[in-house]
């Protein structure tokens, strides 16, 4: 393709996280290289949907149509060994052009592009349906790809080119080289990209990605050939259950969610009643590349009978962004704008109902088949317990769902169910522990009195849960509390078999405990002796109702408090150092090993000493009187 004007092209740079990514692309190998046919019809359908969509309010972008006939072409043009993907859709403009095609991905585009050049070594194949990088896969398959596009109702057409090596030119053209309307993406194939110039190939693919697309799809075989359709545009969704395999299923969902696992649960019915809408939606296997998105944005479409309206509804809650698919309404509006979209009570209903299903899918799920649960929750867990802490109305469904890695010796993942079906005599609370790392948490000093008396606690390294943990949630009649928080209130509840009750604290051991309360002062809230320590010396807790420390941690650190509070010291008043120490004269030797205690309940704490220097000094003044 050839501007009419050269003069009028201008050389622009893509943005540099955009020039690797086509780097990455047109030096990998994948064995699904037809997925590029796949993202170019579904931009084509999505242009067609926006067009039919836009005509309801404006028919006259349809020039005289009558009723919009969409529908979707590829020319295989081996002479020229180009193959063109056309639509008359929407179209666009020239700045329209520069902005969809010369940026990807605005809001962290390099930790998307290291993602993927992550991927590219540990999964192979894979990447380009875990990312969804779109356009872009054209670059796979072409060294150079043309855009030539004219927007409806536009007097006006321009051509994009890039032979996706670092720069673009976006240029007006005559109208007669651009489609009447829509957009006609031509790539001029690599060498070894030839098999896409056969017709077997092309139908193949479009059967295998695209058979479901909502647009009619034909080839042609040259040129000048007759166009063949090869699908027909019927829509998966209005189709009965019955009538649909598993493998249409899975060749939807691929195309919808533009990934190339297999659906780990599939959700399709039609509400009828007082509102009548039908839902496909699909729990996918893997982690989306936008599951952790700060905007937290869900992707499912909104169609109204059939018509494309938008994938920015936002039909379920946040904390399910990780489902696929869409809804088709037959009680919205066709011209329903996004604004009346959020304010309508049909779209509230349509909100609630799609929400209330999948979860009760996922419940099933769980009880018929746990094993693929598992693999579901180890996957979205973090996700879901986002719900734990923002949608109070459904919280017991949600800590139903939940799974926990726990202290429980058979290990795995545990249920609440489980939790409360094996809790000890005398147990009040469902215990929990916070924190970053799951074997830190393990090894937490604070779980060891819980361990002495045969208690299970929940350990809890992902962020979100010290939030959620914090709203008060109570799961059967028993509230959660953590194990660093307050007094361990673990005097009520007998040892497990085996282990002898701890002896009371001596008068020395009483009178240290005192010393360590003066020699530290402001720098704690108190000091006392211990009832949940029962292998490691000391350990610190928040006090009784205060914040949780992990909490109160990640608050600190963004600046949300203005300071952490004063911990607790507990100390085990059996451990043989704290009674060596409690027999040492008063000097330096005990005060610095006073404060070397402090700081080692720090550090088993996940905190560094307060003072590095000042505790590497002590350190040594204690080791070189040891070894005198």
């Amino acid at each position: 393709m050839t501007t009419t004007d050269e003069p009028l092209a201008q050389s622009r740079p893509f943005e540099a996280d955009v020039a690797k990514l086509l780097q990455l692309m047109a030096h990998s190998v994948y064995s699904e290289k037809d997925v590029f046919l796949r993202e170019l019809i579904s931009n084509a359908a999505d242009a067609c949907e926006k067009l039919r969509y836009e005509a309801l309010q404006d028919p006259g972008l349809l020039g005289g149509e009558g009723e919009f006939q969409p529908r979707i072409t590829l020319t295989l043009d081996p002479d020229a060994r180009r193959l063109i993907v056309e639509d008359n859709g929407v179209g666009m403009g020239e700045a329209e052009m520069a902005e969809a095609l010369g940026t990807i991905a605005r809001s962290g585009t390099r930790a998307f592009v290291d993602r993927i050049a992550a991927a590219k070594e540990s999964e192979g194949s894979q990447l380009i349906g875990q990312f969804g990088v779109g356009f872009y896969a054209s670059f796979m398959v072409a060294d150079r790809v043309d855009v030539a596009s004219r927007r409806a109702g536009s007097q006006e057409a321009a051509v994009w080119s890039s032979d996706g090596l670092g720069t673009y030119t976006v240029a007006p053209i005559e109208l007669a080289e651009a489609p009447a309307r829509g957009t006609r993406v031509s790539l001029h194939l690599k060498e070894e990209a030839k098999a896409f110039l056969e017709k077997f190939t092309v139908e193949r693919a479009v059967k295998a990605h695209s058979g479901h697309t909502p647009v009619p799809i034909f080839l042609k075989e040259k040129p000048d050939a007759e166009p063949v359709q090869v699908t027909d545009g019927a829509a998966l969704w209005t189709r009965p259950k019955s009538a649909i395999t598993a493998e249409e299923y899975t060749d939807f969902y691929r195309g919808v969610a533009g990934q190339f696992d297999e659906p780990a649960l599939t959700v399709h019915y039609r509400a009828e009643g007082l509102h009548e809408y039908v839902v496909l939606a699909f729990v996918p296997q893997t982690k989306p590349f936008d599951l952790f998105d700060p905007d937290r944005a869900g992707r499912m479409k909104l169609y109204v009978r059939r018509v494309f309206i938008t994938d920015e509804a936002q039909l379920l809650p946040r904390y399910l962004r990780f489902v696929r698919g869409l809804v088709d309404s037959a009680d919205l509006p066709l011209n329903v704008s996004r604004e009346m979209i959020q304010e309508s009570p049909v779209f509230a209903a349509i909100q609630k109902g799609v929400t209330n299903r999948i979860l009760s899918e996922l419940e099933k799920l769980a009880a018929g088949h746990a094993d693929a649960y598992l693999k579901v929750w180890e996957a979205f867990g973090p996700v879901l317990k986002e719900g734990l802490y923002e949608d109070y109305e459904r919280r017991q469904t949600l800590l139903g769902l939940s799974r926990f890695r726990t202290t429980a010796p058979e290990g795995g993942w545990r249920s609440l169910k489980d939790y409360v079906a094996a809790i000890s005599e005398g147990q009040a609370a469902i215990y929990y522990a916070v924190g970053a790392d799951l074997e830190r948490l393990a090894a937490s000093p604070q779980l060891e009195g819980f361990r002495a008396r045969g208690l299970e606690v929940l350990l809890l390294p992902d962020p979100v849960d010290s939030f959620w943990v914090g709203g008060g949630p109570e799961y059967e009649g028993k509230p959660f509390k953590s194990v660093t928080q307050g007094l361990a209130d673990l005097g009520q509840i007998p040892l497990a078999e085996g282990q002898a009750p701890p002896a009371p604290a001596s008068a020395e051991v009483e009178g240290f405990i005192g010393y360590l309360k003066t020699v530290l002062g402001d720098e704690v809230a108190d000091v006392r002796a211990s009832e949940r320590l029962t292998e490691s010396a000391v350990c610190l807790v928040a006090p009784e109702h205060g914040m949780d420390r992990q909490l109160e941690r990640l608050l600190a650190g963004a600046g949300r408090l203005p300071a952490a509070a004063k911990p607790i010291l507990e100390v085990n008043p059996q451990h043989a150092l704290v009674v060596r120490l409690s027999a040492v004269a008063a000097g330096s030797l005990r005060e610095d090993a006073a404060r070397l205690l402090f700081d080692e309940a720090r550090i088993a704490d996940g905190e560094p000493p307060a003072d590095p220097r000042a505790f590497a000094a002590r350190l040594s003044r204690v080791i070189a009187q040891a070894v005198r």
